[in-house]
C-alpha cells in the first residue's frame, strides 16, 4: 500500500491538468487539503505492516523497495499535518484562482516526492526524490514573482545544485565500492571494507550534500533568504517539513541505516550540531524581521537534532527523531503566526508593531505556546525532546555539548520573549487598533498545531515508551 502515497498525489496532478481546467481549478486546492488530511488519518489508523510494499530489482544494481518503519510513520504523519496546514492557509493567502491551482498542483507533486524520500531504501532513489522536492521548492520560493523572492530562489538553486553534485558523486562512489545502491548492502560493504579511503570520500561527499540540504552551519547561507522571502504558505511548508525531510530526515536515515554511526561521523555531527545551535541562536537575536528571525531559529533547532544524532545512542537517535517532529509542528505554528501578523498589519518588521494580542488573541496565545515549546519550557512538547537530547548527551559522556544545548535554550527563550514583547505585548499602536484575527483559514491551523504541541507535552509520559523510545531501534 505504501506506493499509493507516491502514486495518488502524482496521478491527482495529472487528472487536475486535463483539458477541462475550468472545473479543475476550483477542485485543486480542495484535492490538496483532502489528500493531506487523508494521509494523516491513514497513518494514524494503520500500523507499519499495512504499508509494506516490495518491488523487484530494477536492472543489475538498483533495487526500488518501499519500507515503512516507525521513523517513516512519524515522518509520513508530519508530512501530512504540515501539508494540510499549508494547503488550508494557502486558500486564504493566495487570492487569484489560477495561482491557487498552480500552488495546489506543486504542493501535490511535492507531497509525492517527500513521501518517496521517507519510504525508499536505496540511495539512488533517495537522490531522485530529493531532486524532485528541490525543483518544486525552487518554484514555490519564487511563487510571488518579485525580486527578493527570485533572490531567495536563486540562492537555493545554487546551493542545492552544489549539494546535488556532492550527492551524485557520493552515490557513484558508493555504487562502485559496494556494487549496489541498496541501504543494507552498502552497509554490509562498508563494514567489510572498514572504511577505506574511497569509502571515506564517498561518505564525506554524501554527508556534505545532506548538510547543505538541511541548512547546517556553515552550509546555511541560502536558508534565511529562502524562508523569509517566500510567500507565507511556502515559508510554512519549507520550514515545517521540506527542509526536515530532504535534509534532516535523510541524514538520520543514512547515518543509522547506511553508514552505521561510525565514531568519526558522530564526532562531525556533534561539532556541527553545536556550532549550528549557537550560530542560529545568536543570529536570531539580531533580527527585526519576524520571518527572518524564525528562519535563524530553525537553523538553531536543526542543530539540536544533529547534536542528538551525534550521541550515537538509542536514546539520542530517538530524541533526534522526536525533536524533528516537534520542531516541524511548533515552527509551522510560528510561521503561521507570522503569516497572520503580516496579513493583518502589512509588515513583518517587529519594531513597527506592538500589542497585537489585544486584537488577535488566538494568534498571540498560540505564538506564546509555539515560542515556549521551541525554547524548551515545560510541559510543552519541545521541553521533553530537548530534555531527552540533554540526557542522551550526558549519558554518553558529552558534558560540554549538553551544556551548550542548555545554554542555547536560554538564548532561545530570550529572543522569543523579545519577539513576544515587541509584537504581541504592550500597548497597541493607533495604526493597528482596528485590526482583527486573520480568519478561520489561519486561526484553525494555529489552534490545531498549538493543540498538538500542548497535547504531546501533557501526554508525554504515556507516549514515551510506546512511540518515542522505539524510534532509537
Amino acid at each position: 500500500m505504501s506506493h499509493l502515497l507516491i502514486l495518488v498525489p502524482f496521478c491527482c496532478v495529472i487528472i487536475l491538468n486535463l483539458p477541462i481546467r475550468k472545473v479543475m481549478r476550483s477542485l485543486a486546492p480542495v484535492a490538496a487539503i483532502v489528500l493531506s488530511l487523508l494521509q494523516v488519518v491513514m497513518v494514524l489508523c494503520f500500523d507499519c505492516h499495512f504499508w509494506q510494499t516490495q518491488f523487484g530489482i530494477i536492472g543489475t544494481f538498483f533495487k526500488f523497495n518501499l519500507v515503512v518503519d516507525r521513523l517513516a510513520i512519524l515522518m509520513l504523519l508530519c508530512i501530512g499535518i504540515v501539508s494540510f496546514v499549508t494547503a488550508v492557509i494557502a486558500r486564504v493567502l493566495i487570492k487569484e484562482r489560477k495561482e491557487r491551482f498552480d500552488f495546489a498542483s506543486l504542493l501535490l507533486i511535492s507531497l509525492s516526492a517527500l513521501n518517496g524520500i521517507v519510504m525508499v531504501r536505496d540511495i539512488f532513489s533517495l537522490y531522485v526524490f530529493l531532486e524532485i522536492a528541490a525543483v518544486i521548492s525552487f518554484i514555490l520560493i519564487a511563487f510571488k514573482a518579485n525580486l527578493l523572492a527570485y533572490e531567495g530562489a536563486f540562492k537555493y538553486i545554487i546551493f542545492s545544485a552544489i549539494a546535488s553534485i556532492f550527492l551524485l558523486c557520493g552515490t557513484s562512489l558508493l555504487l562502485i565500492t559496494s556494487g549496489s545502491t541498496d541501504f543494507s548492502l552498502i552497509n554490509a560493504s562498508l563494514t567489510a571494507q572498514a572504511f577505506s579511503p574511497s569509502i571515506i570520500l564517498a561518505v564525506g561527499l554524501f554527508l556534505v550534500g545532506l548538510f547543505i540540504k538541511a541548512g547546517v552551519v556553515p552550509f546555511h547561507w541560502w536558508l534565511p533568504d529562502a524562508y523569509s522571502e517566500a510567500p507565507s504558505p511556502v515559508s510554512v511548508y519549507l520550514a515545517g517539513i521540506v527542509t526536515k525531510a530532504v535534509g534532516v530526515y535523510a541524514l538520520i536515515r543514512v547515518a543509522v541505516s547506511v553508514f552505521g554511526m561510525h565514531k568519526s561521523i558522530c564526532t562531525v555531527f556533534l561539532l556541527l550540531g553545536a556550532v549550528t545551535i549557537v550560530v542560529g541562536a545568536v543570529a536570531a537575536i539580531t533580527q527585526t524581521d519576524f520571518k527572518r528571525m524564525l528562519s535563524y531559529s530553525s537553523i538553531s533547532q536543526v542543530g539540536y537534532i544533529i547534536l542528538a544524532l551525534g550521541s550515537a545512542s538509542p536514546l539520542g537517535i530517538a530524541a533526534a527523531c522526536f525533536h524533528l517532529f516537534n520542531h516541524a509542528i511548533f515552527k509551522s505554528l510560528l510561521f503561521v503566526n507570522a503569516a497572520a501578523v503580516e496579513l493583518q498589519t502589512g509588515t513583518r518588521d517587529m519594531d513597527k508593531v506592538s500589542g497585537l494580542s489585544q486584537r488577535m488573541p488566538i494568534t498571540g496565545l498560540t505564538s506564546v505556546l509555539g515560542s515556549l515549546s521551541c525554547a524548551g519550557i515545560p510541559p510543552l512538547a519541545g521541553f521533553w525532546s530537548k530534555l531527552l537530547i540533554v540526557i542522551a548527551l550526558l549519558s554518553t559522556g558529552h558534558f560540554v555539548y549538553a551544556v551548550v544545548a542548555v545554554l542555547a535554550s536560554v538564548v532561545t527563550l530570550g529572543y522569543f520573549l523579545v519577539m513576544q514583547r515587541k509584537v504581541f505585548f504592550g500597548k497597541i499602536s493607533e495604526e493597528f487598533s482596528n485590526i482583527k484575527e486573520a480568519g478561520l483559514g489561519i486561526v484553525v491551523p494555529e489552534i490545531i498545531l498549538a493543540a498538538i504541541t500542548v497535547g504531546i507535552g501533557i501526554f508525554f509520559p504515556v507516549i514515551l515508551n510506546r512511540f518515542i523510545l522505539p524510534l532509537g531501534g
